[in-house]
């Protein structure tokens, strides 16, 4: 039986972001109830506001599991 060579990681992660940069807004929703109220006010730059920070809240948490799996593999790997 033949297996098929394995897929080298960085073709994994560049295929990740590629598929990420696809659906910018997906990336970048609000919740209903704060859409609700940012859209009937009629003010885009709250709406911004608070959507960037929903961003920068929901990415701090991937970047700290990130950072602690890369640091385990490390150790494990040496």
């Amino acid at each position: 039986m033949r297996t098929s060579p394995p897929i080298p990681k960085s073709l994994l992660l560049i295929l990740l972001l590629g598929i990420s940069m696809i659906f910018p807004e997906s990336a970048r929703a609000q919740c209903a109830m704060c859409r609700a109220v940012l859209e009937s006010e009629g003010n885009t730059t709250v709406a911004e506001g608070i959507n960037n920070g929903i961003v920068y809240l929901m990415a701090i948490p991937y970047i700290l599991i990130g950072a602690l799996f890369f640091f385990i593999y490390r150790k494990l790997k040496s």
